[in-house]
């Protein structure tokens, strides 16, 4: 099996990549997917979270409260330590068991980690690959694309690791400042050189 790190910086088209390389036969663990399915209503994740911070997290029909909690948490590294205690070991046993189902000669199992390079995540995985893109590329796409105001687009890019600390822990890169023709043809030879590796193992 082989395991590989995915990531890509807000707007460079990570999750198109992610979509492709599934169709192709990748296993896909999706850290953030994940991060919202051990909180659903009923979960034993949100009734931890709740017992931590109080029903007031929670929305009229028992959903979290998302914009709530990380107004919570985010201004106060305390109380962002006592969320990410609840969550992290759910998410780490969730995908580990997703991993365990993809075991067997030749498996590319893709774990798409938002900050794999901001968290010094690299060489938890056997490939890095990175989907990169200019910062005006970005930008135009979370503004045109996703509906942000300019400022907010530049806040969150700017929160991220820079282009250069991504491309630095890059096994393959994955060139998206083009149209989606070009993305494709990209994806395909990476999941190629994926499935050769995988074989080597």
């Amino acid at each position: 099996m082989l395991k590989v790190g995915l990531t890509g910086g807000i707007g460079a088209g990570k999750s198109e990549v992610s979509r492709l390389l599934a169709s192709y036969g990748a296993v896909i663990v999706d850290a953030d997917k994940i991060a919202r399915e051990v909180v659903e209503p009923g979960s034993p994740g949100l009734a931890a979270v709740v017992a931590e911070f109080g029903p007031a997290i929670l929305t009229a029909d028992g959903t979290l409260d998302r914009p709530k909690l990380g107004g919570i948490v985010f201004n106060d590294p305390e109380r962002l330590r006592a969320l990410n205690a609840i969550v992290h070991p759910l998410v780490g046993a969730r995908s580990a068991e997703q991993e365990a189902s993809a075991r067997g000669e030749g498996a590319v199992v893709v774990h798409d980690v938002p900050l794999l390079a901001e968290n010094g995540l690299a060489e938890l995985y056997d490939v890095v690959v990175v989907v990169d893109a200019s910062t005006a590329t970005r930008l135009d796409r979370l503004v045109r694309l996703r509906g942000m105001d300019e400022g907010e687009a530049r806040s969150r890019m700017a929160a991220q690791a820079t282009r250069e600390q991504r491309l630095a822990v890059a096994d393959l890169v994955i060139d998206n400042d083009g149209p989606l023709e070009a993305l494709e043809p990209q994806v395909g030879k990476v999941w190629q050189e994926l499935r050769e590796r995988a074989a080597a193992g």
